[in-house]
This record gives C-alpha cells, structure tokens and sequence, in this order.
C-alpha cells in the first residue's frame, strides 16, 4: 500500500481549536420535537463551551440567534457578515453562527476531516456524504463545508480546503489512534451504495488521504435501529494510541449478545503496530430505548465526544449512565466526564458524537 507520508490524521484526544454543530430547524426530521431537541443541543453546546469554542451551521441566522440566546447571557456581538455572527463567551471561547442551509444536522458525517501536512498546516478533506448509502437526501448536507470555507473565511484562517467528494466517507466510520492506525468496519466502508471500493482500494484511499499505514477492520458488531451500516464510533473508540473502549453486551438474552461478543472476539485478537494486544475497556450496553413504535433505537455510551480538558458521554437516564462514566474516567484521569442527556437525540437514531465534528488546532 502507497502511504502519503507528509500526512497525518491526528487523534480526537489532540488539542483542538473548535466544534462544529448544525442547529435543527422546521425543514429537517427534528420539526415534530423541535423545542426539545434544540435544548439538547443547547446542553451540548454549554458543556463545550466550558472548554473550547463551537461554530454553529444554521439554516437562518436570526433564529439561530434566538435560539442560542440562553447562552448568550448579554454578550457583545461581533457581525463578520450578513452570514456570520460571533459572540465572545470569555477570553479565547468563542460562538460563531454561520448560516448555511442543511438537510439535517449530523455534522460528524458531512464535516470534514483534517490532517496535519508535512508543512504544519492543517488540511480540510472534504469527502462526499450521500445520507449513508443513498438513504436520505444530502444535497445541502454535502456543501457545507465547501460553504463554510466561502462563507467564513475569517473564522477558519489557518485551515486549507480539499475538494474529495468523489469518494464518499463519513466522519463516523473511521478511528484513529493518531499514529498511522485507522479502525473502521466492513459492513459500512464496503457498502455498495457508498463506493463500492473493496478493501484493498479503501487501504490505498487511507494511506493516500490520511497517511494510514495500517487498517483494523470489523467485521462484526451492529445496534438495532442504526442507520448507518455499523459506524465505528457506535461500537469502538480509541482512546489511546494502545487503549480500546468498547460496547460490550453481557445479556445472552439481548438481541445485540451474539454480534458483540464476536466484535469482542476481534478486538481481543488486534494488536497494536508494536505487536501488543490493546488494552480494551468495556463499556457498558445502554438500557433498550425504542420509538413510539416499540422498535429500538441505538443508544450507545461509545458516542461520546474528547474535547480540550474533558469528555462528554451521553446519558440516557439509566443507572448504566454512571458505569460507562467511571470506565472512561479510567481511561482519562487527567479530563473531567462530562455528561449530557441524549435521550433527545436517540429518538432520530443518532447521538452526542454524531452531532458534533471536532478542528485540530493549527500545527
């Protein structure tokens, strides 16, 4: 496999610069439920901001205003443009509004992913996103980051763009340990409705586009309800260049026992690119939550979000909420666990992560 050795696809744990979010508005799926949702994300938001500044796609910068008027508390607003609001929250935390028309708001599947250059720059890829595999429409969805370049300029200085929406990759579907190792799964990466690439093709694209010299690929592990075909930040996540955190199922009785305890099998049987077998971290399986319709829906602790100083774990209102925290403490003891209740956000299949799409700092 040809490796682009000048880049880099750095870590969710490295420093970072901001957080990317697309509010929902009355034109995506959210509009049934959309005062409480918007409150979630309101939560989301507040607990970031704790640590480092949020940019917020909005289909209609007025009501984006409003809408994040709780955490504005007064705040003197900067106006970049007719498209572009800032409000200092305090020395160096900032939110930036940028309007920008969205289908929906899964911002960790049509953001872009950034690498390090060889130079110390960091460069924005740009992949296609087709509502995973070709399920929902994503016309607007897959412009928003060529659009936050035109749009905002001034607010991203620092970042190249990289036009790569030939090929379609979700942020949701690849892990990095940081240092050349991507894990991903089967199920969702060769999907015919996705690139129809094989395995072998999708190596190359790694180690061309990221500077990937090795894949750890899944072939098991799947939640009832999920749309995505098995993203990978649903079911396993580094944590560490040698750490793991997993969802485990223990319930023989759960419908979820047998595809688990085979992805268990093959995280147990990686090895690290020294030779080593990672150090892995159960997280507990989250209580069923199902729709109006009693179908399940996917909720997973492995969906929670490193930012500067902490990590956000989604809650579900269930006495589980506090194993899956203690684990990751665990794993990071030098970042306070932050939790925020999703229960909103299962409800359109999706959770804390999937919401989100994190910027390295500049290099």
């Amino acid at each position: 496999m040809k490796t682009n050795h000048r880049l880099r696809l750095p870590a969710e744990w490295e420093p970072q610069r901001f957080v990317l979010l697309a509010l929902p508005h009355p034109a995506t799926d959210w509009a049934y439920m959309l005062e409480e949702v918007r409150r979630c994300y309101l939560e989301v938001i507040r607990t970031i901001l704790r640590y480092e500044s949020v940019i917020v796609v909005c289909n209609d910068i007025d009501e984006a205003e409003r809408c994040l008027q709780p955490l504005l508390d007064g705040r003197q607003r900067h106006t970049e443009s007719s498209a572009v609001r800032t409000f200092v929250i305090r020395h160096g935390i900032r939110i930036v509004a940028v309007e920008i028309p969205t289908n929906d708001t899964w911002a960790r599947d049509f953001g872009g992913i950034t690498v390090v250059d060889g130079s110390g720059g960091n460069i924005v890829l740009d992949f296609g996103f087709n509502g995973w595999g070709l399920k929902f429409a994503a016309n607007l969805d897959n412009l928003v980051t060529r659009r936050l370049f035109d749009t905002a300029p001034n607010i991203i200085d620092g970042y190249s763009y990289r036009d790569c929406r030939r090929i379609v990759l979700e942020g949701g579907s690849i892990e990095t340990d940081g240092c050349g190792t991507i894990l991903t799964s089967s199920r969702c990466l060769l999907s015919d409705n996705r690139n129809g690439m094989s395995r072998q093709e999708i190596e190359q694209l790694f180690g061309e586009y990221f500077g990937v010299c090795r894949t750890l690929w899944l072939e098991h592990g799947a939640l009832q309800g999920d749309d995505t075909d098995s993203h990978i930040d649903t079911l396993a996540r580094f944590c560490t260049p040698t750490t793991i955190a997993y969802v485990q199922c223990t319930d023989a009785t759960d419908e979820h026992y047998d595809e688990l305890r085979a992805m268990e099998d093959e995280l147990r049987a990686f090895r690290t690119a020294d030779g080593k077998p990672y150090r892995l971290v159960p997280l507990p399986m989250a209580d069923a939550v199902v729709d109006s319709d009693g179908q399940r829906l996917p909720a997973t602790y492995a969906n929670f979000l490193i930012v500067d100083g902490a990590v956000v774990v989604p809650s579900y209102g269930s006495p589980k909420d506090s194993i899956a925290v203690a684990q990751l403490q665990s794993i990071f003891p030098n970042r306070t666990i932050e939790t925020v209740d999703c229960l909103p956000l299962i409800r359109q299949h999706g959770s804390l992560h999937c919401i989100t799409m994190q910027f390295p700092a500049c290099c």
